[in-house]
């Protein structure tokens, strides 16, 4: 005997068997008993319910059965993973619906069921259907199926909850049709539902198709309000648009339905921080402030950070001023900007003072404050202070991490204390059960170079390897130039063939460091060919591989050549530097006589790039050797009043041709 599921209208247990009613097509009811001790049933040979035949009798009694009055409050599965929540016996019947779509998905079965149950399809039962702990593939074919009924159409409400389905499943392809779908139906889309849009869209990194959507709903007449737009703006913020940020911001302000508020400026303030456009975060800032509104923590911060990066340090100090006249709490994210700020300005001690004064005051510190406040005392040479402040992280339930421990381990190769007490550091990370990350074995490995164990810091860049970490190109950069001090030219060419072999290429300090070695042991044709093969590879020059090519041009004596490629080097954008020119006025010094020399080093005293000690040095040796003691005199004289100091060599040169001149005097 076949009967269809949908017509199954109640069970119930009748002296330990099962009764069931049903509906036959003609509408004459029968029952049947079975007994479930004894043997199995097959209620039905619908196709939508052979996969189920191997269900006991009582797995389909505790189906279909009605809730009892202890049933009222039941779990209903939502985006958190289910809420209790109380429901009237008259909606009982959902549970039963739930239990169908859960087990036997969405299909011809499921359908008739509603219509068994007399479940109304609007827009309530569309919502809870999607809310309901189901495959997300039953939800959007009912949605669809939904969408084809007489009488009913989706509004806001539903495709959001269908939305929020396909985000919370990561079907972006399937959630970017129903968003186009919801914009182009009838339903009105409001500046709630716009917001939400563009946050879900933004976090699947769709940029331009929320900007799409934005300007769809928009041109609808429905007016964004100021939730709306702050939306767009944090969401062009976060993916690096800080452009497209200010043009949405002018719209906003020409709307004249929706001002700014206090997440608008913060976000614009923070955006043109990151285009380094100072003075118009603190004119948004000042703006702000005219409009009646109170800056918040993080919006004092980015100021704070603006002024310490523009170098003014006295209005900085007047941010964290004004936040204590205005009872606007320093947050600790305040307390590490003002910390990096002063260290930044040499203030050492400040910053110090700083962190001590916060601790007072309650805030505790992070780690990230914690770590920008141990390289700040390292850098100064502050070691025994920075190693305190480690000691004291433990009883401020602040965990050091990787970096913790890399800024501790370069403050030891800074102070230039032992290799040994580096490697100890290194152990204890690992013992601590943190992973040393490729920036640790850079630093050690810079670190032992500097220190001439080149040997030990080639074993730490094969147990990097063996460790599956990339190339780390300032690893290579640090002993292919200690292997080429150690004039292990072969050695540091085979690491240099390495590197670009593994990586594909190299970066543009690696080739300045081979072309500079180069150079110096005279394979000035392999120097050239190097610095062409950068450009050649898109691997633009920088000041350093120019500096490096001229350095390799004046050792040849090839000093036309080497001023030349000074003057190609401020063509191309390269800006030199005072090294650039004191390559130059080396190989004029030492070739070209004085005369040269002397009008290069005074057209520099007339340029932005001023002469510094090596300079001064320089021409005072130019100047012994021409016999030219008299002007030597003067000019050490003028560099006494700048502050420079004599160089020992070029001092005792002068002294020595002094005496050689006397000396020829009296053999006169």
């Amino acid at each position: 005997m076949k009967l269809s599921y949908a017509m199954i209208t109640s069970s119930r247990m009748v002296n330990g068997r099962i009764k069931i009613s049903y509906f036959k097509t003609s509408g004459t009811a029968r029952m049947i008993y079975g007994s479930i001790a004894t043997r199995r049933r097959t209620i039905s040979t619908s196709s939508h319910l052979s996969e189920r035949i191997k269900q006991t009798e009582n797995e389909i009694v505790q189906m279909f059965r009605l809730p009892s009055s202890r049933d009222e409050v039941v779990k209903y599965p939502g985006k958190g993973g289910g809420k209790w929540r109380k429901y009237p016996p008259a909606r009982a019947l959902d549970e039963r619906f739930i239990r169908i779509l859960k087990i036997f998905k969405w299909g011809s079965d499921a359908e008739k069921a509603l219509e068994v149950l007399k479940m109304k399809v609007d827009h309530q039962l569309v919502r809870q259907v999607l809310n309901i702990d189901v495959e997300v593939n039953v939800k959007i074919q009912f949605f669809k199926w939904a969408g084809k009924r007489r009488n009913f159409e989706h509004d806001a409400t539903t495709y959001m909850a269908l939305i929020h389905c396909l985000d919370e499943a990561q079907l972006v392809g399937e959630m970017w049709r129903t968003i186009q779908d919801m914009v182009r139906s009838s339903c009105i889309v409001g500046p709630a539902e716009l917001s939400e849009i563009v946050k879900i869209l933004g976090k699947a990194k769709m940029v331009n198709k929320a900007l799409s959507v934005f300007y769809q709903v928009k041109s609808r007449k429905c007016r964004p309000t100021a939730t709306s737009y702050n939306s767009m703006i944090l969401m062009l913020m976060q993916e690096g648009h800080h452009e497209k940020v200010h043009e949405l911001y002018n719209e906003m302000c020409n709307e004249g339905n929706c001002l700014p508020d206090t997440v608008t400026y913060s976000a614009l303030i923070s955006a043109f921080s990151k285009l380094n456009r100072y003075d118009s975060s603190i004119r948004l800032f000042n703006e702000m402030k005219d409009n009646g509104l109170q800056p918040t923590a993080k919006i004092y911060t980015n100021l704070l950070a603006i002024y310490f990066k523009s170098g003014k340090v006295k209005e900085a100090l007047g941010i964290v001023q004004e936040m204590r006249v205005k009872r606007c709490s320093l947050t600790v994210f305040t307390y590490t900007e003002l910390i990096r700020g002063l260290g930044k300005a040499g203030r050492i001690e400040d910053a110090y003072s700083t962190y001590r004064n916060m601790l007072k005051e309650g805030c505790n510190p992070d780690v990230v404050l914690m770590n920008n406040l141990m390289n700040i005392l390292g850098r100064a040479g502050r070691l025994e202070d920075a190693l305190k402040l480690f000691d004291e992280m433990e009883s401020l339930h602040c965990a050091p991490n990787v970096v913790t421990y890399n800024t501790i381990i370069k403050s030891l190769f800074d102070s230039k204390a032992p290799t040994s007490q580096a490697s100890l550091w290194s152990e204890k990370m690992k013992e601590n059960g943190i992973e040393p990350s490729s920036f640790t074995y850079s630093i050690l490995i810079d670190g032992f170079c500097k220190t001439n164990r080149v040997e030990k810091a080639l074993l730490l860049l094969e147990e990097m390897d063996e460790k599956g970490f990339p190339p780390c190109p300032a690893a290579y950069c640090s002993l292919i130039n200690s292997l080429g001090k150690a004039k292990r030219y072969e050695a540091a060419n085979e690491l240099f063939e390495e590197l670009k072999e593994s990586c594909g290429s190299s970066s543009a300090r690696v080739y300045a460091v081979m072309i500079k070695h180069f150079g110096k042991c005279g394979r000035l044709n392999d120097a050239v060919d190097l610095f062409n093969e950068m450009k050649r590879l898109g691997c633009i020059p920088d000041v350093y591989a120019y500096n490096a090519l001229m350095s390799g041009l004046v050792r040849a004596g090839m000093i036309d050549e080497a001023y030349s490629l000074l003057r190609t080097m401020e063509e191309t954008g390269c800006f030199p530097d005072i090294n650039s020119h004191n390559i130059i006025l080396n190989g004029l010094a030492r070739s070209g006589g004085p005369k040269r020399a002397i009008e290069m080093f005074t057209k520099m005293k007339n340029s932005k790039i001023k002469p510094d000690a090596v300079s001064y040095n320089t021409i005072l040796s130019c100047f012994s050797r021409a016999g030219m003691f008299e002007e030597a005199a003067k000019l050490m004289k003028e560099m006494s009043s700048k502050g420079f100091e004599y160089n020992l060599i070029t001092y005792s040169s002068i002294l020595e041709a002094v005496g050689n001149v006397d000396e020829d005097r009296h053999l006169t």
